[in-house]
């Protein structure tokens, strides 16, 4: 029927406009989806899981818990080279001349034997390793087993009779460490990490996060200023006699240098933290700062943000390391220990330090505690009573 044409081109007609109109919705809402996630992924300072290589930096300063919180990164799977305290040979070596220049000359030299190693290049190291390798293979580096990457069946070479290694491997019998087989093995993994409490200055590090061949990402780990005596004194209990004997007697002299000395520490760490905290342009999107506490407490979100703030997804192997880890026995947890019952770990120190000494932390890292949300403590009944918690809730990024 002719009669019906017009209501057939007229239907055709709503019809061309209502999937129009609803082709325009679906691209609105796919626009504000994609705005929305790169918003959330900028403010979480990572790109979505590209697999581009990443560089992952661990800031932090001796017993922060540091050896503990780079095995979420060391754990991570085939994928990853890690790296521990590789700058202990550049500070060994050069300490004494690096004191006389202010630390400026160390601070360089870190600089870029870091930015060597990122780029799987070992012969910035070389250059600091006593005695010096023999055509690239030596058997002193440090702590060679606490990278399961130097101890993998491609790094490891035959045992060599009467050579002694102090940091072998335990997970395989590996004679010394050949350098070249372990710049092919980081040049074959996907992502690489680095652990070091040995840079003071983040500011120094701006060349090396600038490197457009380097992808860094910086998380600097940070620790209640009084629970790091309380632990020093216990595992560097020689360098440490001055402040035994002041706990004993009551009496601590404010101008001596070891009080000077943990001022100086303190205020090292915070102004690397102000200058993280800050983002200037080169550090935007590239740091952030993590305090031991929290993660004693809550370990796998914690990791979890790490990894994701990095760019890295988090692995099967990470979890269950951590699983693992974090609700050891009070035999396994040493204090070299990177199995730790997690959530005592966190107060423990509160038991072992004299109100005298945490009174003389508080008074030269107050300032540095106030920045981390670390709660002063007014007398030994506060201090001891494990209901009070010293831990403020706190944003850092």
């Amino acid at each position: 029927c002719r009669c019906s044409m017009p209501w057939k081109a007229g239907s055709l007609m709503v019809l061309k406009m209502l999937l129009s109109r609803l082709s325009d919705i679906k691209r609105k809402i796919s626009n504000f989806s994609d705005e929305q996630e790169e918003e959330e992924l900028d403010d979480l300072g990572t790109n979505n899981y590209t697999g581009a290589r990443k560089h992952i930096l661990l800031l932090a300063t001796t017993r922060t818990g540091s050896s503990f919180v780079g095995e979420f990164f060391n754990q991570h799977g085939k994928n990853m080279f890690y790296l521990f305290e590789p700058l202990w040979h550049v500070e060994r070596m050069l300490t004494p001349a690096a004191e006389a220049n202010n630390g400026t000359v160390l601070s360089g030299i870190y600089r870029d034997v870091l930015q060597g190693l990122f780029l799987c290049d070992f012969s910035p190291l070389e250059k600091f390793i006593s005695p010096p390798p023999q055509d690239h293979v030596t058997p002193a580096l440090f702590r060679r087993e606490s990278s399961l990457s130097l101890c993998e069946e491609r790094v490891c070479t035959p045992v060599i009779k009467d050579v002694f290694e102090r940091y072998h491997c335990k997970s395989r019998r590996c004679g010394p460490l050949n350098l070249t087989l372990a710049s092919e093995s980081c040049l074959s993994k996907q992502h690489h990490a680095i652990k070091t409490v040995r840079v003071h200055q983040l500011d120094t590090l701006q060349p090396l996060v600038e490197d457009p061949r380097l992808d860094v990402r910086v998380i600097q780990l940070v620790r209640d200023p009084r629970a790091i005596l309380a632990s020093r004194m216990v595992a560097f209990s020689s360098k440490y006699h001055t402040w035994k004997a002041w706990a004993q007697n009551g009496q601590v002299p404010e101008d001596d240098e070891e009080v000077k000395r943990l001022k100086g520490n303190c205020d090292h760490i915070r102004m690397s933290a102000e200058v993280g905290l800050s983002q200037p342009h080169w550090l935007r999107n590239r740091y952030i700062l993590v305090r031991y506490e929290d993660i004693a407490l809550y370990p796998m979100q914690k990791a979890e943000e790490m990894y994701k703030f990095a760019g890295i997804p988090f692995s099967s192997q990470a979890r269950e390391w951590i699983l693992r880890n974090t609700q050891t026995t009070q035999k396994a947890s040493g204090i070299y220990s990177t199995q730790k019952n997690s959530s005592e770990q966190a107060e423990k120190w509160r038991f072992t330090i004299p109100f005298t000494l945490a009174q003389v932390v508080q008074r030269v890292c107050g300032p540095t505690m106030k920045l981390f949300g670390y709660r002063f403590v007014n007398d030994e009944k506060t201090l001891i009573n494990k209901s009070i918690s010293l831990l403020e809730d706190k944003l850092f990024n």
